[in-house]
């Protein structure tokens, strides 16, 4: 069995239940080997810990830029929760040496799969709020991401979705989008903005907001929800 007790100093946290850590380092293709053993796939504990992520990273976020509106927020949200910074951050913590895989994937090279990286962190994450409570997991998300967020801010990494979209829209078409306000509604104090994003003549997104800029946001974070 896996030596979860090195990862525990790893993670800084000592597990009360250790079968939920075992839990989340358990992989769906792991118990088609071991059809005998009464153990759950990490799948309901990755669905937890996503959750609980999200929460905490916003939460962060809000506190540490307090003048950035919603649109950009959740952008910056995005790139910290994003399946590639995950899998660096399990990496980090070498969770892929602890996984328990079937011998096909581990021969696959399942281990060092960024979504299943990405996928057993927030599973640890669901584990640890089970085991240890809200305040010791907010300890251990913000211990593992605020040298990511530092690093993101100063090298200017943290993007709003009109960034996004630019850089997605010149590596696949080399092209940028354009945006047009189609429409302005309400009165001079409250007004609604409506503006369509295009690539050439092609509509990617739409989205409204109290100002040009946030519609504009919101056009660009429905044209990369659509993209995906």
């Amino acid at each position: 069995m896996n030596n979860y007790k090195n990862l525990e100093k790893k993670l800084g946290i000592e597990f009360k239940n250790p079968k939920l850590l075992i839990e989340a380092l358990t992989h769906r293709s792991y118990l088609n080997e071991v059809p005998q053993e009464k153990r759950s796939s990490n799948e309901r504990l990755e669905f937890l810990g996503d959750s609980i992520l999200s929460f905490i990273i916003s939460e962060w976020l809000f506190s540490h830029f307090p003048h950035s509106p919603e649109g950009t927020l959740t952008a910056f949200r995005s790139n910290l929760v994003k399946t590639e910074t995950l899998a660096k951050t399990a990496q980090k913590l070498s969770l892929g040496n602890y996984l328990f895989l079937s011998k096909g994937e581990r021969k696959s090279g399942g281990q060092e799969n960024p979504t299943i990286l990405a996928n057993t962190l927030e599973a640890v994450v669901g584990a640890i709020f089970l085991d240890r409570g809200l305040d010791l997991v907010k300890k251990f998300i913000h211990s593992q991401f605020k040298t990511i967020l530092q690093n993101l801010t100063v090298k200017g990494e943290l993007k709003d979705f009109k960034s996004l979209l630019q850089e997605k829209t010149q590596a696949k078409n080399k092209l940028s989008p354009t945006y047009k306000t189609v429409k302005e509604a309400g009165p001079s104090h409250a007004k609604v903005f409506t503006v369509e994003v295009f690539l050439g003549k092609k509509l990617l997104g739409k989205g409204q907001g109290k100002s040009k800029q946030a519609a504009e946001e919101e056009a660009a974070k429905n044209a990369l929800e659509k993209l995906k």
